[in-house]
């Protein structure tokens, strides 16, 4: 129990003297680029869905 103790109090230290946090504009900053990013993969998966479906329904008219 003595080890769990020791870690748990170790790691909170850690947690409050050696992690450095964003600031809050830095926080802001991220989340937006992590929103345009997910919006262009998302376009891009979009448009390759398209493609891929209108390539599809032009063989599968083929054989129809």
């Amino acid at each position: 129990m003595n080890k769990v103790t020791t870690y748990l109090r170790e790691s909170y230290r850690e947690l409050l003297e050696k992690v450095s946090w964003p600031s809050w504009t830095q926080l802001q900053q991220s989340t937006l680029i992590v929103l345009v990013a997910t919006l262009i993969i998302t376009g891009i998966v979009w448009a390759m869905d398209l493609v891929a479906q209108s390539g599809l329904k032009l063989i599968y008219s083929f054989f129809a």
